[in-house]
């Protein structure tokens, strides 16, 4: 008889395909959020957090896009239907440190909006990563 695959081996496993569930996931994200008929944004705000993000790259930063990062943990036991969930650990932000653009400032409004924006898309990146990470867990266990 196979044992079922203990809580280490399993997010040992699960993590070896965060990238790919992250990239899929920003895709889709970025997708339902900034695109078609009802946008988060503005398209001169998404142009904006775009020239953003373009100018801290080629100040050597990570820029914007890209930046957010997720983790798995253990949320329960291991008799949970899902014992692993997905945590954001870093919400990239536009702040006035970050947001080197000769002396140009952007109004404490349009920050604002663009922070809500970028929190609302790392959220939503979170939950579609822990929707791949329940179907993997599922097929995992349906395999021992």
């Amino acid at each position: 008889m196979i044992e079922r695959p203990d809580e280490r081996q399993l997010i040992v496993r699960a993590r070896s395909h965060l990238e790919q569930w992250t990239n899929r996931a920003r895709t889709e994200a970025y997708s339902e959020l900034f695109e078609g008929d009802d946008p988060i944004l503005t398209a001169e705000d998404l142009q904006l957090l775009d020239a953003l993000d373009s100018a801290l790259e080629r100040q050597g930063g990570d820029g914007v896009w890209g930046t957010d990062q997720y983790g798995i943990h253990t949320a329960g036991e291991m008799g949970a239907d899902v014992p692993l969930g997905v945590v954001c650990v870093y919400h990239p932000q536009i702040t006035e440190d970050s947001v080197l653009r000769d002396g140009d400032d952007i109004d404490d409004e349009t920050e604002e909006r663009l922070n809500t924006a970028l929190w609302r898309y790392s959220e939503r990146v979170s939950t579609l990563i822990e929707d791949e990470l329940e179907e993997f867990v599922h097929r995992t266990r349906s395999k021992t």
